[in-house]
């Protein structure tokens, strides 16, 4: 392959000093490699930086990788730039390669582009050739997306800059914020690369998106646009303490407190705090303390001050708590922020202090008497209850003392108990009692007494008691220890004094005035410690001896050189001798002299002390002891009350001694200093203290010294002394703040007696004021409250100080009924902050200013500075008054499924400016059919999520309620509102008389409903929709699901398999036969189609439910292994699918319709009965079982749907009648012939007094296979009751079937005969229009049932009925079947035609009723063709008939003989099979004219004559088959109406009567009319009735009849009103009801009529001729009258022959007709379309015309 060498291009300085710029592997990308037909070659061959007139060369190579040895040509380059060798063939052999040199010379600097061809047998391929400039190019990647970031941090990302050009190129970044790159401009070499960074730092969360544009090339720029995508979020971090919180800790506006407990002074413990990030993006943060100005002695502390939490992840947080002060409780806040301080989480941490409580066990420590040089033990028991380990120091030199401990310093540990050992030596014969001071580190001095008494065989005091010190502190209060005992004693003795209760002195009455004496008051440690007249100017009681100095440092004393003596100056400030003694103290280098002295009264004694140390370079330290006692008490003979002795003054000297050289440096000291920062707070003007630990953990003695005039305000004790090896030395500092001011102290402590070993002691002080900080300066804000509710605000006040202070709330009396506060007072912990809960309760409408005060003390009174700090408050808020009102006052849910759930939401708005408290409240109405007190006791079907809340002032709340009806009612809810109060004592009463109303909610609780309105029938069973109905009890079935559900069949609301048999149980009270008929085994199925509508207003789920479907599915060892033959049956008939429901289940929506397909297979001979489960959704579940009877082929069997047949109620007293139908259903394939059997019927007749109840008119009858046979019954009842008979019908060669037949009669006075009209005709509640169409169904009827109704006779009734071609290609052609009766006369116009495609044929179906009463119930059938199959049914059946011509005249002689000819006698057999189809009828009609042929006989052939030779036609009887005619398709229109005679039909329904047309008779002449041809007829048929009726009547009869008829005509005759009527009557004019009368009356009229009128006529003609003459004469005036009166009476002639004519019979039927025709005309243009009924009539508005006012032709216009 081709070797591709580059050049290394330069890098850039500034990039390369940068670190972003890197070289790249390769400039160019890996050639790509191309396989033609076996040859690998480059698909392309570039030059890059070429130079005009230089050659650059490159080769080309070709690979063969295929397996055989190729061959190949080549083209050389079409321009003179690009050229390699002479073209050549060229052999490759497996794996070879060749290279082929490609020389490029340019002339001219542009881009120049080549192909050089190959060629093979197998084709031709090339391979590009590609010259380019140098250009300007970097490769950028068209989008960044960069991670998600929080807000006010930062992201960033680095993406690849690359200059894949051939020039150096400079890039600049141009892009928006928060983006930003980095570098934004630098140089790329060719080939080079660098990184750029993408830093992302937003400051909203959103959805960023940028564009940054790269500006790179030469003078012209370019620019290439790179996207830029982040997401910014806010973090979220929450603070999670680790650990149990302070029980004391409230939480305000802080999230979380960390309590450290108490923690040991001086020691540090650190806890941890979790902040969680809640987000997904890394949240920087900041850990802050809370700032303050004042003096802050931190104890908290937290190494971390800015982090990042991680996303979804945690930060754990280490604080610090080291306190410095016992007792003190500390609180400090630290404020975790984020994103840039606009979130802030407050972080809460207290903690106290606690350190060593050490105690002694007694506080006195007798060592009663013991002789001089001799000692005694006593031991002393020290305890520490604290668990904090305790630094004790006893203050005393055990080796110069007459006093011995045996462990004067330690560390007491936690919770122990150590017992000390105290050793006395007297060194004198006196009393000695000395005062010691414990001192512990962190706690105050504790004192103990020790005293004991030294006897000498001289000396013996009086021995020291407990008491004695008692008494001895009691007198020196009260002044009278400074007097020896002697003198006390004559003062006791003199009266001048006297002993009190207790064994003291008191001075008596008389002279102290009555003053109580003075008690002694145990005073506090420190302040015992510190005022003892030695450290300061002050002391608790008077010195009785005084030793002065008490501290000194001789400084260096060199063993050869003598230093100066210490003059100790000893004063007794007492009324007697004292005596002096010092404890010797051997080994020591300091000693005092004289040991012993005496000193007077009031006077001083100068003690000399020598220091003579032993060792050079060394410290010397040591305490010199004395003690002091009155001369006196040498002798306890000298004391002669025991209530006179006083105890020994213990005097004590400090001293400092060193003897290091001048230049020499002083033992380097060793030491561990405990000192405080700050002395612990105090309250201004009031003492402070605190202690101070110096350990010597060395082994050499340290001496220590602190100048106190370098600090005077600091009071410091011991400030000289010593430490020695391993022990430590406690110090206590004392300071007196007089103010807030902060204060240092710098107290120098020099060690070791050596100036530079002076270590400086910083401590600060300030003293304390009251300070509260109140919230927000002092203000606190209620927004507006409605009058009588209540708001309550957390208000923050802050301690101020280190000391804890109490505060205390108060308000005025006036104000406390609307504000208040909890808690009213508190202990606030230094720098704590607390919040109280301000409740704010108006009780008018008005504004609010309220003042409230809290005062503060501290925790611990000062008598000096007890006064209170008073703060002020002012509350700000107001009372006014809201109503709440919903957004929609009605809400009108709908429909709602009773036992479902609907909810929804109630918008509350507030419009006023106060926060509403309120409560709601429901009242529940019902409408619909149900009785009041039944659902008064339901629950409330209305549940509101929240019956409570709050409104904020302007705005709005969502209230969301459910309703869960569970009536088919109609629910109203009103729901009222009060306004909710706290000081309401009694809520319930204050909601009943505040309640308001607030929204009407309405929902209609409803059922799925679910209705049949229509069914059909294919197959087998094809019959009319009437039938169908009864066998599948529709009515029933539709009446039920109108009926509510019981709570039985809403046990499983939804199809389940609940059932673990085979026959499931059954929770519905209603069981309904689906009767399929009956049919021949192995005939079609038959097949019903239910049409389901859903007729409610929410969607209705349902579902057939077979056994099979409702049975849980179990394992096959758990079923049982018997079953029934019921279950074997269900089994069976389930197993082979003979019932079948498609589909089985589905979901319709208000309105929508379904058609449901039920099948039932004719396989098995037998009944077949299968229970199915209709089951709705939340509503019926209904017991439905299938039922098909499948009989054998040849079996005759008649299909009885039920064994109980019910008539139409008959009125008593009818004398006719109406015949009523019982119909019978053959359901096999034979021919069926029934008789009913008349013996029960007879029997009935015999019981009702012969008289016939029931009348069989068709016993007997014939029944065609697959169709109905009608047995025709009379039912006459006799009494108003019900009838019963029991019918056998007996079917020939079948089975008989017991009928039972029942009648109800009625009383027509008592029930009308309307009522059981209407009965009988919506007894069929089918659907009058047919909705269901049956597959390949080209036509429908408009309806498929029509109820004429009442009928009276001699009336004719009509409807209109279309039929609608539903085809939209093929014509049908339709042709109606009329099975009449012998009582009505029914006809249907038209009978037959062709009906185009989309097209609606318009049929009047009418109905004329004979003179009997009849139930009428006839089906019509129309049979509908599709027009084309009957045309090519013709075109076939003609070509068959060609076929059979062809074959009668056409046949083949198969004689060898062919030349002897023959007569034949075949053209007669033509003849007469051509007669026989000339013979065969045409019908006019076009159903005649396609009605199938009688079959073809076959005729005789006449006797051959003889001679006569075999011949034959051929293929005689391979004629075509004859083609059947197709199959119509049925539709079935059920035509019901009863008739009456006129007499019944008037008495029961005058009111309808107008509404027909009475057709009479007009001639006695036979017509062509149909119409009278009827009537002619029935008027007949009456008469012959008439005949037979007295003909048949016995003589009995005859004679009451008779006999009636006499009285009548008597009475009749006799009657004058009746006379004077009849007379009257001729008279009057022709009624309007004349066409009731006869035919023969109304003749003898219409002639009486005519002869009159002409007569009258003709008089009054005469009558004017005779006065003709007269009439001559007068004036032409007169002749105008003349004519008016002639005018008149022609014109009456005319009116009254016209009213004769128009009262023929003639005329009226004629009118009728027109009329009809008219209407009919009317209704067929508009179904067309052709007129439109419903359109608004047009009024038109004509001119007035002068002619058209001349109305009265008897006034015409006067001539002139």
């Amino acid at each position: 392959m081709l070797a591709q060498v580059h050049d290394e291009p330069e890098n850039s300085d500034s990039f390369r000093k940068s670190g972003y710029d890197r070289k790249v592997s390769a400039r160019e990308p890996k050639k790509k490699k191309v396989i033609f037909w076996g040859i690998e070659v480059p698909e392309t061959l570039s030059w890059h930086g070429w130079e005009l007139g230089k050659e650059m060369i490159k080769h080309l190579t070709l690979k063969n990788v295929h397996g055989k040895a190729q061959k190949l040509s080549y083209r050389a380059p079409s321009t003179p730039f690009f050229f390699t060798v002479f073209p050549q063939p060229i052999t490759l052999n497996p794996g070879m390669s060749v290279t082929l040199p490609i020389v490029f010379r340019p002339s001219e600097k542009r881009d120049y582009e080549d192909n050089i061809f190959f060629m093979k047998a197998e084709g031709e391929f090339s391979v590009t050739l590609h010259a380019m400039l140098p250009r300007f190019c970097l490769s950028i990647p068209a989008a960044v997306q960069l991670p998600v970031c929080a807000i006010h941090s930062a992201t960033e990302v680095a993406f690849p800059v690359c200059n894949v050009g051939d020039l150096v190129s400079i890039f600049a970044w141009e892009t928006s914020s928060p983006f930003s790159l980095d570098p934004t401009c630098g140089t790329l070499n060719p080939g080079a690369e660098c990184m750029v960074k993408v830093v992302f730092k937003p400051k909203v969360a959103g959805v960023y998106y940028a564009a940054a544009t790269c500006w790179f090339g030469g003078e012209v720029k370019q620019k290439r646009t790179i996207k830029l995508k982040a997401l910014a979020k806010y973090p979220c971090l929450c603070v999670s303490v680790t650990g149990k919180k302070s029980e004391g800790v409230q939480p305000g506006k802080f999230q979380d407190a960390l309590c450290f407990g108490s923690v040991a002074v001086g020691t540090t413990v650190e806890k941890s705090v979790e902040i969680f990030n809640m987000s997904v993006v890394d949240a920087p943060c900041r850990i802050e303390r809370a700032k303050d100005l004042l003096l802050r002695d931190y104890v908290f502390s937290c190494d971390v001050s800015h982090d990042v939490v991680p996303a979804k992840g945690k930060l754990v947080l280490c604080i610090r708590f080291q306190p410095q002060v016992v007792g003190e409780h500390s609180t400090d806040y630290f404020t975790i922020t984020s994103a840039a301080c606009h979130l802030e989480t407050v972080l809460k941490v207290v903690g106290s202090c606690k350190g060593p409580s050490v105690s002694l066990h007694q506080h006195s420590v007798d060592f009663e008497w013991i002789n001089l040089g001799e000692s005694l033990m006593r031991t002393l028991q020290i305890s520490n209850t604290s668990d904090v380990p305790a630094y004790y120091q006893f203050d005393i030199d055990c080796k110069g003392s007459v006093f011995s401990l045996d462990r004067p310093c330690g560390v007491l540990e936690g919770a122990t108990t150590l017992t000390l050992k105290v050793i006395f030596r007297p060194a004198h014969p006196m009393n000695y009692h000395r005062r010691v001071v414990c001192l512990v580190h962190h706690q105050e001095p504790l004192y103990v007494d020790f005293f004991g008494t030294c006897h000498s065989d001289t000396a013996k005091p009086t021995t020291l008691q407990k008491r004695h010190l008692s008494w001895y502190r009691t007198n020196m209060v009260r002044g009278f220890t400074f007097y020896p005992p002697d003198i006390l004693s004559e003062m006791l003795k003199n009266g001048k004094l006297q002993m009190d209760e207790k064994g003291a002195f008191m001075l008596p009455p008389e002279i102290s005035e009555d003053q109580p004496p003075k008690e002694y008051l145990e005073p506090s440690a420190m302040a015992e410690y510190f005022y003892d007249g030695v450290s300061s100017d002050l002391a608790l009681f008077p010195a009785h001896v005084s030793v002065s100095p008490r501290e000194y440092d001789f400084g260096c004393c060199m063993p050869p050189h003598k230093a100066e003596s210490l003059s100790l100056c000893v004063t007794n400030h007492t009324k007697g001798n004292v005596i002096v003694a010092w404890t010797p103290s051997h080994g020591s280098a300091f000693q005092v002299h004289p040991e012993i002295c005496d000193i007077p009264p009031l006077k001083s004694s100068t003690f000399y002390v020598f220091c003579r140390p032993t060792q050079v370079n060394s410290l010397y330290a040591a305490e010199l002891e004395g003690f002091a006692i009155y001369k006196v008490m040498r002798h306890y003979t000298n004391i002669e009350n025991d209530a006179t002795i006083c105890p020994s003054w213990c005097l004590t000297v400090r001293l400092r001694a060193h003897t290091y050289e001048a230049k020499r440096e002083h033992i380097i000291p060793q030491y561990i200093l405990d000192v405080p920062k700050t002395f612990p707070p105090v309250v201004c003007d009031t003492d402070t203290y605190c202690s101070m630990l110096l350990s010597n953990p060395s082994t050499s003695l340290i001496t220590f010294s602190v100048n106190q005039t370098a600090c005077p305000s600091v009071f410091i004790k011991p400030s000289l002394g010593h430490v020695i090896p391993g022990g430590h030395q406690i110090f206590f500092l004392s300071t007196h703040p007089v103010n807030t001011v902060l204060q240092q102290h710098v107290l120098p402590l020099e060690l070791n007696s050596y100036p530079a070993y002076t270590k400086e002691i910083v401590l600060q002080s300030c003293g304390q004021s009251l300070l509260l900080l109140l919230e927000g300066d002092g203000i606190l804000y209620f927004k507006p409250l409605h009058i009588g509710t209540s708001s309550t605000r957390m208000y923050s006040i802050k301690n101020c100080t280190r000391l804890p202070m109490v505060f205390t709330w108060k308000i005025r009396q006036s104000d406390s009924k609307i504000l208040s506060v909890s808690p009213t007072e508190g202990l606030l912990q230094p720098y704590e902050t607390m919040s109280q809960a301000w409740t704010f309760t108006p009780d008018k409408e008005t504004k609010y200013v309220l003042r409230a005060m809290v005062f503060v003390r501290w925790k611990s009174p000062d008598p000096v500075s007890s006064k209170d700090v008073r703060y002020v408050l002012r509350v700000i808020g107001e009372g006014a008054l809201g109503t709440i009102r919903a957004q929609k006052e009605h809400l009108d849910l709908g429909n709602v499924l009773v036992g479902d759930q609907k909810s929804c939401s109630i918008v509350l708005l507030n419009d006023e400016i106060c926060t509403l408290n309120y409560v709601l409240s429901v009242e529940q109405l019902f409408t619909g059919p149900r009785d009041p007190e039944e659902v008064r006791s339901d629950l409330l079907a209305l549940e509101l999520e929240h019956s409570r809340g709050t409104i904020p002032a302007r705005s709005k709340a969502f209230v969301r309620i459910k309703v869960r009806p569970t009536r088919r009612l109609r629910y109203t809810w009103l729901i009222k509102y009060a306004i909710c109060t706290p000081r309401a004592a009694d809520l319930a009463s204050a909601k009943e008389k505040q309640q308001q109303f607030l929204c009407c909610i309405v929902a209609t609780g409803v059922y799925p409903s679910l209705r049949i309105t229509d069914a059909c029938t294919t197959g087998t069973a094809s019959s009319n929709r009437m039938h169908i109905w009864k066998l599948f009890s529709l009515d029933t079935l539709n009446e039920f699901l109108e009926r509510d559900p019981t709570p039985g069949e809403l046990t499983y609301k939804v199809p389940t398999r609940h059932s673990t048999c085979l026959i499931p149980p059954v929770y519905t009270p209603l069981l309904l036969d689906f009767d399929f008929g009956s049919a021949p085994v192995g005939s079609e199925p038959t097949i019903v189609m239910l049409l389901l509508e859903n007729k409610g207003v929410v969607p209705v789920d349902w579902a057939f439910l077979f056994p099979s479907d409702q049975k849980i599915d179990m394992e096959h060892w758990a079923e049982g292994a018997d079953f029934t033959p019921q279950e074997l049956h269900q089994m069976r008939i389930q197993d082979n699918q003979l019932f079948s429901v498609s589909p089985k289940s589905g979901t319709l929506l208000p309105g929508q319709e379904k058609s449901v397909q039920l099948s039932h297979r004719h396989d098995f001979i037998g009944t077949d009965r299968l229970p199915v489960l209709l089951k709705i959704s939340y509503g019926h579940e209904i017991l439905l079982t299938f039922s098909g009877v499948t009989v054998e082929y040849n079996q005759r069997y008649v299909h009885f749907a039920s064994t109980k047949h019910v008539f139409a109620p008959i009125a008593l007293g009818r004398s006719q009648p109406p015949t009523q139908i019982y119909k019978l259903y053959n359901g096999g394939s034979m021919p069926v012939t029934f008789e009913v059997q008349l013996d029960n019927i007879v029997k009935v007749q015999e019981k009702n007094f012969q008289h016939p109840v029931f009348v069989c008119l068709t016993p007997r009858g014939e029944i065609p296979p697959g169709e109905a046979g009608h047995i025709e019954w009379i039912f006459s009842p006799l009494e108003a009751k019900t009838y019963t008979v029991d019918v056998l019908i007996d079917i020939l060669e079948g089975d008989s079937t017991q009928i039972t037949f029942q009648g109800v009669g009625y009383n027509p006075n008592i029930v009308g005969e309307a009522a059981t009209s209407r009965h009988f005709f919506s007894s069929a509640v089918i659907p009058g229009s047919a909705k269901l169409t049956v597959p390949g169904q080209a036509a429908t009827l408009s309806h498929h049932r029509i109820c004429l109704g009442n009928i009276p006779d001699c009336t004719k009734a009509g409807r209109l009925v279309f039929l609608n071609n539903i085809s939209k290609s093929k014509a049908v052609v339709f042709t109606w079947h009329i099975n009449s009766c012998k009582e009505m006369v029914l006809e249907v116009a038209p009978a037959s035609g062709v009906a185009q495609p989309g097209e609606s044929i318009p049929c009047f179906i009418t109905l004329q009723p004979t003179r009997n009463p009849y139930f009428c119930r006839i089906n019509l059938v129309c049979e509908v063709y599709i027009q084309e199959s009957l045309v090519q049914y013709e075109r076939d059946l003609h070509e068959w008939e060609k076929e059979k011509e062809r074959q009668a005249v056409e046949f083949t002689i198969t004689e060898k003989d062919l030349g002897t000819k023959r007569k034949l006698t075949s053209p007669s057999v033509r003849l007469s099979d051509s007669a026989e189809t000339a013979n065969l009828p045409e019908s006019s009609a076009v159903i005649r004219k396609y009605k199938t042929l009688p079959p073809i006989k076959s005729h005789a052939t006449p006797s051959q004559p003889p001679g006569h030779i075999e011949r034959g036609l051929l293929d005689r009887d391979a004629s075509q088959v004859k083609s059947e005619p197709p199959t119509p398709l049925s539709l079935h229109l059920d035509v019901s109406a009863r008739s009456y005679a006129i007499e019944d039909f008037l008495s029961n329904f005058a009111l309808d009567f107008p509404r027909y047309f009475l057709s009479r008779p007009f001639s006695t002449q036979p017509s062509e009319s149909k119409l009278v041809d009827g009537s002619r007829h029935r008027s007949r048929t009456d008469m012959e009735h008439k005949q037979l009726s007295l003909a048949a009547a016995s003589k009995q009869e005859l004679e009451v009849v008779t006999d009636i008829l006499t009285g009548v005509i008597r009475s009749l005759l006799e009657d004058g009103r009746f006379q004077k009527s009849v007379r009257k009557i001729q008279d009057e004019p022709i009624p309007y009801f004349s066409q009731f009368q006869s035919a023969k009356s109304a003749e003898l009229q219409d002639t009486r009529q005519g002869s009159t009128i002409p007569s009258s006529v003709s008089s009054s003609t005469d009558l004017d001729l005779e006065k003709d003459g007269e009439r001559k004469k007068m004036s032409q005036e007169t002749s105008p009258s003349y004519l008016l009166e002639s005018c008149k009476t022609f014109h009456h002639k005319q009116l009254r022959e016209k009213e004769i004519i128009n009262r023929q019979p003639a005329v009226g039927n004629l009118v009728e007709l027109v009329l009809e025709n008219t209407l009919q005309n009317i209704l067929i243009e508009a179904s067309r379309g052709e007129v439109v009924l419903t359109a608004q009539p047009r009024v038109i508005a004509l001119p007035p015309n002068a002619s058209r006012r001349i109305t009265n032709p008897a006034t015409p216009p006067s001539r002139v």
